[in-house]
């Protein structure tokens, strides 16, 4: 893959979190999102790299354009727009389709990625990358911290079940992750949610406290 790291862009001296780079991943339904919306209200800007991959091939975009020249026309909604479920079925289905589609998608990902977190850092925020696939692409390595958000399996198709996916679906999503022993190997703060809402919510705020204070030197 030419993209070499996520976000790899200059830090301005005197900020905050210094050249601190933290990562954030779970399994889908893991309850990631929710981590992601409560780091931010306690101050931190994530970088979020599914909304930064839906950016980069939206209609019009040189991104989409060569989505359509790897897989073909079949791909587009009749709108011109990209058939996420239709890319879904080929891509997960097919571990040659998907990495030809990462190597379309992730420079651009990244590039887009590195400006944002660039733009983070200068304003004295904590910047958590937000990666579903962090460990499967190796990217565990180019971040000080990997916070994790770690379910059981089944809790994992119960839960998008109850979304509206089908357990085939699911299941075949899963399977096209890390396993979790694999991603729990990479992580450095883990954060169990098997629990409440609340509880979900206090085990961030505890992290956040940890790299706030990691960050001042303390």
């Amino acid at each position: 893959m030419a993209f070499d790291g996520p976000g790899r862009g200059s830090v301005g001296a005197g900020t905050r979190f210094g050249a601190m780079r933290v990562g954030l991943t779970g399994g889908i339904a893991s309850g990631k999102s929710t981590v992601a919306e409560t780091l931010v209200g306690l101050g931190a800007v994530v970088v979020d790299s599914d909304k930064i991959a839906r950016e980069v091939v939206a209609a019009g975009t040189p991104g989409l354009a060569s989505v359509v020249e790897e897989f073909g026309p079949s791909v587009l909604t009749e709108a011109g727009e990209l058939d996420r479920a239709k890319v879904g079925e080929i891509v997960f289905a097919d571990e040659g389709a998907r990495g030809r589609l990462n190597q379309i998608v992730h420079p651009l990902v990244g590039a887009r990625s590195a400006e944002l977190e660039e733009a983070g850092r200068a304003s004295g925020a904590l910047v958590v990358n937000d990666i579903p696939l962090l460990v499967e692409v190796g990217y565990a390595p180019f971040f000080d911290e990997v916070i994790v958000v770690d379910v059981p399996v089944e809790t994992q198709v119960e839960r998008a079940i109850a979304r509206g996916m089908s357990e085939s679906e699911v299941r075949s999503r899963i399977k096209a992750q890390a396993g979790r022993e694999e991603r729990l190997a990479a992580a450095t703060y883990v954060i169990d949610n098997t629990g409440t809402v609340d509880d979900l919510r206090s085990r961030v705020k505890e992290i956040y406290d940890a790299l706030t204070l990691a960050a001042s030197g303390s």
